[in-house]
């Protein structure tokens, strides 16, 4: 694991804001965004914010418990999932919490919502994820994506329009890194966390930097699965992995903010679709 740098972006909002911005993260649903808030503003302490909190928990719980149905009974694309009345009466939960975990899955593609039809499924994730991550924690990790893509597009974004030369040294150096790490039969989601902290580091803003430090564990394990599925697939998938990073090294070098944004954005999702069959 890298060395871990500072995470605390600030803590003089007034309360006022803190809870306005509890309740809009706490409808999200995104345990991600929500801790990171939460290093910003501080402990909540609200009791709201408590029970917000516990019901994203068992948003989460029942997220975990869909993903365990699609694999225990082996559904497929295409296949129907049991009602949302009826997963609440298996999990003892609130038809509320099942449907946020519902919209969840289909915000990740693992599921799709049809009109009066109910939820279908439309990608399994790897079976590969349970060596990386506990399946308890699979909503609470792919969540991390969600703000990847708000926090990493801007930062390439800023990256492009305030880089010097030696800071574009330095992430082609981490791009030369990765791309023989991925070459190799080795580990490579140190020199792959690496490259997109230095873009961060680029954009000359500490607090980019300290919230991306932040998410720092859950990117750790989609990295490492990442790279573990796409090893177990054709060599094409290792190829497409680095050729994502280049177009985002590429137009940062040639200083095209929103291209830069467009290819990180890009990267990001197709590095959520390697993390299912």
């Amino acid at each position: 694991m890298p060395r871990r740098f500072g995470t605390s972006i600030g803590k003089s909002a007034p309360k006022s804001y803190n809870l306005s911005n509890q309740y809009v993260l706490h409808g999200v649903g995104n345990t991600a965004a929500l801790k990171l808030v939460s290093a910003r503003e501080g402990e909540g302490r609200l009791a709201h914010g408590v029970a917000h909190a516990g019901e994203g928990r068992l948003a989460d719980r029942a997220y975990s418990q869909i993903v365990e149905i699609i694999n225990a009974k082996d559904l497929q694309i295409g296949d129907r999932l049991p009602s949302e009345p009826r997963l609440a009466e298996m999990f003892g939960m609130s038809r509320t919490v099942v449907r946020e975990a519902l919209v969840r899955l289909a915000a990740d593609g693992i599921t799709e919502a049809r009109r009066g039809a109910g939820s279908y499924v439309m990608r399994r994730p790897s079976e590969r994820l349970g060596a990386h991550m506990p399946m308890a924690e699979l909503s609470a990790t792919l969540g991390t994506y969600e703000v990847r893509f708000v926090l990493e597009a801007e930062a390439c974004r800023l990256a492009a329009l305030r880089r010097s030369p030696e800071q574009m040294e330095t992430i082609q150096r981490a791009m030369e890194a990765l791309r023989g790490a991925l070459h190799s039969n080795g580990p490579a989601h140190e020199e792959d966390w690496v490259l997109h902290r230095s873009i961060f580091e680029a954009t000359a803003n500490p607090a980019f930097v300290a919230a991306f430090d932040h998410l720092e564990e859950g990117i750790y394990r989609i990295l490492r699965a990442g790279v573990d599925i796409s090893r177990a697939r054709p060599p094409e998938a290792i190829g497409a992995m680095i050729t994502e990073h280049e177009m985002v090294v590429e137009a940062i070098r040639a200083q095209d903010a929103d291209a830069a944004a467009l290819a990180m954005r890009w990267h990001l999702s197709q590095g959520r679709k390697r993390l299912m069959p």
